[in-house]
């Protein structure tokens, strides 16, 4: 990649409105925690990708994000923040142990999910 090459790649994304890096962002992190919860297989208990420990991490960044954020993301922020509470429901839902309520991954941030 040449310095010139470089440099537009920056000036592009100085281009971009925040509430799109938020959004991409935010969809991001929806991806990995799904993948992580296995819902991208046809048995997600038996999924190769399930990995319940990954998937807390990146719902609790998505949370802060997703809490940080709302102000700014006018109307994407009912979508994401009930792509959030799905990912929160779906982790309760495929935890043998759930957490209490309050106590799930990104629950500090956004209050208990039911």
């Amino acid at each position: 990649m040449t310095e010139d090459a470089h440099t537009d790649d920056v000036r592009e994304l100085a281009d971009v409105p925040a509430v799109e890096v938020i959004s991409r962002a935010a969809v991001m992190l929806m991806s990995s925690a799904a993948e992580k919860l296995g819902l991208g297989d046809p048995n997600p208990d038996e999924s190769d990708h399930l990995d319940l420990d990954e998937a807390r991490r990146v719902i609790t960044a998505l949370a802060g994000l997703v809490t940080a954020s709302v102000e700014y993301l006018g109307p994407h922020a009912g979508p994401i923040r009930e792509g959030l509470q799905a990912l929160q429901r779906a982790f309760r839902e495929a935890s043998s142990h759930p957490d209490e309520p309050g106590k799930g991954p990104g629950e500090k941030y956004t209050g208990p999910v039911n």
